[in-house]
Order: C-alpha cells, then structure tokens, then sequence
C-alpha cells in the first residue's frame, strides 16, 4: 500500500490523500471515507458501482448524440466521471470542484488530463457557479456527488438548489445524484428533488451494498417502454462496457 499526502491550500479545507490497495487507487479527504476511486491499470473506465450509475442518463439518449451532448460535474471526486465522459464519449465536459487540491490531485494521482477545448475544470462553490446564466440550459448530463470529508449528508441539498440544477439542463437534459450519508435524508432529499423536477421525471436505483442510492432527474419528464430502455442499454454495454443491462434490474421511476 501506498500513501501520499498534499497540504491543503487553505486550512478551512482538507487534506487530500491517496491510498493504493493492489490495482485500485482511492481518493481521500483526510479520512477514511473513499471520495473516489480509479484503476491503475484502466485509468479511464470507472471503478466503483454507484459512479458507473451516474451514467445512467445514457438510457434517455441516443447513442450516436452522446459525442454532441455536454457533461457536467459538480464535485470533481477522483475525476473519473470527469475522464469516462471525455475521454471515452469524447463529450464537451466541465467539472466544478471547490477544493484546489482534489484538482491537482486528480492531474498528479488520477490521470486527469489538462484542460482543452473538450475539458473544463472550474474552481469555485458549485451553488454559486452553477448560477452563471452563460450554462443554462446547456448542460445534456448533470452529474453532482458533493460530499465533505465527513460523508455524512450531501454538502448541497435544498429544493433551490436542485432548482437551480434544472435550469442548467437541456430539454433532453438529466441530473444524476449521489445520495449517501450517515444520517437517513434519503426520503428527504427525493422530496426536494421531486419538487424542482416533478415527480414524474424522478427515477432512482435501488441502493449499492455500501449505501449508495443514485437519483435521475429529467427536465422534461419521459417514460421510455422497456424495449427501448433494452436496447438502449444493449448498446451502451456493447460501446462503453457500462452494466447498463442489470441497472434495469435495480432502476425504476419513483412514482409507478
């Protein structure tokens, strides 16, 4: 096991490290807590089970579009929705990440590539960026996994904020969220989502053993039939190597 640490660029945020454990690189905020994760040996895939179902927009588009669409994350992690998204769909992708250190972290430890005309890293508050009007309506993929070094609770959570996430989305837009923590605001966090985004366009996975539960929210609300959603998800395993087929087994709408 390796282990490497970088100081903080002020003392109100916290230290970021690293851990290797045989093929596996995590990412750590001072804690136990893994913050995200990469294979040393497959750098640009994705590692961990709840990162690879905040892919799970992909059902709702066309796969040959993927490649026009922009992707956007808020909370940079170990970067590797960041990677998958432009490296592997080739997508315009931008990457909010308050801490300075996870960034130079993810280009040190986690493969993430310089920015370019497809890759955008901005450092600053996702709730106050996400405000810049220049964004609205622009984003096809809204990824948000915004957790401090605690876990306990999503960092962002209120029904303005997932408001102010909607308007940065397409028609075809969707929001995926990470929703995980010690405390038990899963029903909670649904209802704020629900109330900025509808009920009808809110599905959810069930949890990962590790407590995980990702959360889709449309713009414009969609029911898919089954067969589209099965070949859809035929072809994102065949292009993407994504288990898209068994996300159909633990992902379904909120409201029947």
């Amino acid at each position: 096991m390796a282990r490497k640490s970088a100081a903080t660029a002020t003392s109100a945020l916290p230290e970021v490290n690293f851990c290797d454990y045989g093929d596996v690189r995590t990412l750590h905020l001072g804690t136990e807590w893994v913050q995200g994760s990469m294979l040393l040996d497959m750098p640009y895939d994705i590692e961990l089970e709840y990162v690879q179902r905040m892919m799970a927009w992909l059902l709702f588009v066309p796969p040959s579009s993927v490649a026009k669409r922009h992707a956007m994350q808020l909370g940079l992690g170990a970067a590797a929705l960041t990677k998958f998204c432009r490296k592997k769909l080739r997508m315009k992708t931008t990457a909010v990440e308050l801490n300075p250190q996870v960034v130079s972290a993810c280009r040190f430890w986690f493969k993430l590539p310089p920015d370019d005309e497809r890759l955008h890293i901005v450092l600053g508050d996702a709730a106050l960026k996400i405000q810049n009007s220049d964004w609205a309506a622009t984003v096809d993929a809204l990824q948000v996994d915004l957790y401090d070094q605690d876990a306990a609770a999503p960092v962002l959570d209120s029904a303005d904020f997932y408001a102010d996430c909607r308007k940065l989305l397409t028609d075809e837009g969707c929001m995926t969220v990470n929703l995980f923590g010690e405390a038990s605001s899963y029903p909670a966090s649904v209802e704020k989502i629900t109330a900025a985004f509808g009920a009808d366009a809110v599905w959810a996975f069930k949890p990962t053993r590790e407590g995980n539960t990702v959360v889709l929210a449309q713009r414009t609300a969609s029911r898919p039939s089954r067969e589209d959603l099965l070949e859809r998800a035929d072809a994102i395993q065949t292009r993407w190597g994504l288990p898209a087929a068994k996300w159909l087994k633990v992902f379904k709408p909120v409201v029947a």
